[in-house]
This record gives structure tokens, C-alpha cells and sequence, in this order.
């Protein structure tokens, strides 16, 4: 039986993991949310590695708000460098597997296909640099790890996202601006979830760094093309593409991920 911590367990991934949990039948899962447990706080993080044993440590935990690390980027550090480098080091020291979960927001978006684990991260907003810093912080402390990055993650039950908002926002009659400036694999936290449990603890894949997703490019005002055909909305609102988008962090063009 191994014994599997996850991080930022409140989240929509998080809690795509504890509705896949029970089937995994030898693995005995803890899961912790912001609350229970803050990644920031180094003691914390320590003394909970300290007087427990774990195989495993998922960490979920992570700052996401792209807009708001451009005004407040000392809390995108804290969270995503820092706390990444106090769960690497207690990981490190008590010999437990850290999975890792990053960003297509590490790449700077001007190649034209897709981005490989191969590439040269350049990250062009704080949110990036973060994931970024806190990646290099893992492989420097921790041998045994998988870094796993991914792309336009969303939930169809859990969290606040990109699907969850359109669908909301159709059923309400709200009509949709959508841009198509961008262009990204949208990824399920089903698959995410999936791989994690079945390749990274159940399989027997090797130490590094890893992309995921669900592998169809396209923009964001397809994708809400997609979610309201899938969810019988299309004639139910109206959908215009937006040409005047603009935020007030950079982001990357193409942050596709092969």
C-alpha cells in the first residue's frame, strides 16, 4: 500500500483526484486543501513530511490567476516558487516522489507548432516565470520527480473556469465575446487526473518532465464554439468574436503542447 499526499486538494484538479481515488486499490490517499495545509509555510510543510511517511506528494497547490501576478507578483512567488521549493526539499528528505503539476505558460508563444518538454521555457508574464522558477527549484533539490505541465485546464464539475463560465453565462442569456487570439490545447482534469494516478503512480514511467493534454488545438472562441454545441447551447446565445480582447498580463500567442 503507498501512501500518497496531494496539495491544493480544493482545487477542480484536486478534486478530480479524490473522485478518482478509490480506484486506485493500493494506494492510501491523504488529501490536503489551502487550508490544511499552506506550501508557503516551510515549518508547516516540514513537520507534517516529518511525522509522516509518503510515497507520493501530488501538489495541486498553485497561484493561477495570470491577471492579478502581474499586480501582486510576490504572491505568485510565494506560492509557486517558493512553496514548490519547500515541498522539493521535504520531499528530498523524506525520499518522497513529488508530481509536479506546471504550465504551457512557461513558453513564450512564437514558435509555430507545438511546444516539446525539448524546448527552451521563456516565460512573458509573472504567472510563467513563477511555474518556471518553481520547476527549477525541483529539479535542483529532487532527483525522484515528474514535472507535468499542462494547458487550459478545466473542470466540467469543480472550480472556476473557462467551460464552467460559459455554460453559466448561456444558461443565463448572457451573450458571449470571445477572442481568437490565443490558441491552446483545452485539457480536462479527467485526463490530467487520469494520467497522474495511472502513469505516474500506478505506471512505471521515468523521473522527468512530462506534457499533458488533450492533444486538439484551438482557440478560445472555438472552444466555446465546442462547449456550447456540447452542452445544446449554440442557438441559445449569442456568440461574437471579440477583436478588441485585451489583459493586462502578456500571453503567449501559442502555448500549444506536443
Amino acid at each position: 500500500m503507498v501512501r500518497v499526499i496531494v496539495t491544493g486538494a480544493g482545487g477542480q484538479l484536486g478534486q478530480t483526484l479524490q473522485e478518482f481515488s478509490p480506484n486506485l486499490k493500493n494506494a492510501q490517499f491523504e488529501f490536503k486543501t489551502a487550508t490544511d495545509l499552506d506550501i508557503t509555510d516551510g515549518m508547516a510543510v516540514f513537520e507534517l513530511f516529518e511525522s509522516n511517511t509518503y510515497d507520493y506528494c501530488i501538489n495541486c497547490a498553485a497561484y493561477t490567476n495570470v491577471e492579478q501576478a502581474e499586480k501582486t507578483p510576490e504572491a505568485a512567488y510565494q506560492v509557486n516558487t517558493e512553496g514548490a521549493k519547500n515541498l522539493a526539499m521535504a520531499c528530498a528528505k523524506g525520499k518522497t516522489t513529488l508530481i509536479h503539476i506546471s504550465t504551457d505558460y512557461v513558453f513564450d508563444g512564437e514558435k509555430e507548432g507545438s511546444y516539446t518538454v525539448k524546448d527552451e521555457p521563456n516565460p512573458i508574464n509573472v504567472y510563467g516565470l513563477s511555474k518556471l522558477k518553481g520547476e527549477e527549484y525541483i529539479r535542483d533539490i529532487l532527483s525522484d520527480h515528474h514535472i507535468i505541465r499542462t494547458s487550459w485546464l478545466y473542470s466540467k464539475k469543480y472550480g472556476h473556469n473557462f467551460y464552467r463560465t460559459i455554460v453559466q453565462r448561456a444558461n443565463e442569456g448572457i451573450d458571449l465575446y470571445i477572442t481568437d487570439d490565443q490558441r491552446g490545447c483545452p485539457t480536462n482534469t479527467e485526463t490530467l487526473g487520469k494520467f497522474i494516478l495511472n502513469q505516474m503512480i500506478e505506471g512505471n514511467l521515468p523521473f522527468g518532465t512530462y506534457h499533458c493534454t488533450d492533444k486538439v488545438p484551438m482557440t478560445w472562441y472555438s472552444f466555446a464554439q465546442k462547449i456550447l454545441k456540447e452542452n445544446g447551447l449554440s442557438g441559445k446565445v449569442r456568440l461574437e468574436l471579440d477583436r478588441n480582447y485585451r489583459t493586462f498580463a502578456k500571453r503567449p500567442k501559442n502555448s500549444v503542447l506536443g
